[in-house]
């Protein structure tokens, strides 16, 4: 009997949730996901030091010896998320996602600057910009950013997706993929119910994926969905079919372990038997739907601060490890 992971990878493509190279090498992802608490682990590991290394050289010598470490450090942060994509590019046969500063999630201009700006890198490195998905928060903001990235053949995964207004806005905008996240849609009702657990078809995040996909495959919509941030098996495995999952090493371990039947979940030829009412989502309904929606309001605005607290710890590493070189 094949295992989990084998019998996933036949009807949904699996992505590596990790900056962690050796764990990309070892479950052979289609794609691979990144952001600043992935790379500050990986930063971390004494394997890839010399990664880090040069990268803080490279961006002393752009900005000069008379930067302070802290500039020096913010811009190493791009570049340095840029060279663990090359890494995992050099892995994967599909597409790496690196993240636009999470600072810039409210603003447009410079969320649209900062793509443009990653993707130029990864060009002059040789990769093609199809390989390459600009990760930036799903904000109204964000969105517009996106949009405009993917005009110019940039394209975009809109993370940190809660709810069905935001999924739809993404949609509407030519967003190539969305990531919603299973498992912290999971933490806010647990915490605002008092329960346990939930079983994994009653589970909320994993409602919303599946509304979402529904949706998306009712109305023909070509933007994928990639399920994220999973706390147990029993969420990923009720989303079999998914048009690609995004999953932290250790799940992909348990699941290459387990063996048993995996059956599909979701499907889009039933999607489209479903009686689903359509809807427009403009910023007026998009702002009423999103206060409307206390999960998605509250754990929206949380997962930006949790980026931006992760981009200042590795912007901090970073400095360090400058001071360190240059001592």
């Amino acid at each position: 009997m094949a295992n989990l992971l084998d019998q996933l990878k036949a009807v949904t493509v699996a992505v590596a949730d990790t900056g962690n190279i050796g764990a990309i090498e070892q479950f052979t992802p289609r794609d691979a996901t990144t952001n600043p608490s992935l790379i500050t682990a990986a930063a971390e590991m004494p394997e890839y030091q010399g990664i880090v290394d040069d990268t803080l050289k490279a961006a002393r010598a752009t900005v000069g010896a008379a930067a302070s470490a802290t500039e020096v450090a913010t811009l190493a942060f791009d570049r340095l998320a840029v060279s663990f994509g090359l890494k995992i590019l050099e892995i994967v046969p599909g597409r790496v996602s690196t993240e636009v500063d999470a600072r810039l999630s409210y603003d447009t201009d410079a969320t649209i600057a900062k793509g443009r700006d990653l993707i130029a890198q990864y060009k002059a490195a040789g990769v093609d910009s199809d390989r390459i998905l600009i990760k930036v928060a799903a904000t109204w903001e964000g969105i517009q950013a996106a949009k405009v990235l993917e005009e110019e053949g940039i394209h975009t995964n809109l993370t940190l997706v809660f709810g069905l207004h935001q999924a739809i806005a993404c949609a509407e905008n030519g967003i190539t993929l969305i990531s919603p996240f299973v498992g912290r849609i999971l933490d806010w009702y647990k915490k605002d119910t008092g329960r346990d657990s939930y079983a994994p078809a009653e589970d909320p995040g994993v409602v919303s994926v599946t509304e979402i996909y529904n949706y998306y495959k009712k109305f023909d919509f070509k933007t994928e969905v990639m399920g994220a941030s999973f706390r147990n098996l029993g969420e990923i495995t009720e989303l079999a079919g998914c048009d690609l999952l995004t999953i932290a090493p250790a799940l992909l371990s348990e699941l290459q372990a387990t063996e048993g039947d995996l059956p599909r979940k979701l499907d889009p030829a039933a999607a489209k038997k479903m009686t689903i009412a359509e809807i427009n989502v403009d910023k007026a309904i998009f702002d009423k739907m999103h206060a409307e929606n206390s999960m998605a309001t509250e754990k929206l605005a949380e997962g930006i601060k949790g980026f931006e607290k992760a981009l200042e710890s590795l912007e901090a590493l970073l400095a360090k490890r400058l001071a360190e070189i240059e001592a």
